[in-house]
């Protein structure tokens, strides 16, 4: 079973047809999306000539049963502020949208498929190994 967070490189990758993305998401059981994901997706969307049709491919994408978009609570935060606090103790910063969506993966329990590197730094953060050579 491949229970899995998507983030927003991942998604982008999917759309671009890239091989090991489209394999992952193949193979998977389920996916989910945040709504950090979610926001950094459509903001990428604001502004550009296909604006229109890339939000209409992300609504065909939510609609998957298979897919799901998770909300952040006060249990995405204390997970937050455990991999804030441990990043800054190791110093080793990530983006603060990034903290975001390893608190939330670790919430549900999901692995992320991810195409940053920084991720490592996260104890506890379970990773997809089949993207490690895409990883820049």
């Amino acid at each position: 079973m491949k229970h899995l967070m998507l983030d927003t490189n991942v998604y982008t990758a999917f759309k671009r047809n890239d091989s090991k993305v489209l394999s992952l998401i193949r193979q998977a059981d389920s996916m989910a999306i945040n709504t950090v994901v979610l926001g950094e997706l459509l903001a990428g969307f604001k502004g550009g000539s296909r604006e229109t049709r890339n939000r209409h491919e992300l609504d065909l994408f939510l609609d998957s049963p298979r897919v799901q978009v998770l909300t952040l609570d006060e249990t995405t935060a204390e997970f937050f502020a455990l991999v804030f606090h441990n990043l800054r103790l190791a110093g080793k910063p990530i983006p603060v949208n990034d903290i975001w969506i390893a608190a939330s993966t670790m919430q549900h329990g999901l692995t992320l498929a991810t195409l940053d590197a920084h991720f490592a730094h996260v104890n506890g953060l379970s990773l997809h190994p089949a993207l490690e050579g895409s990883i820049p």
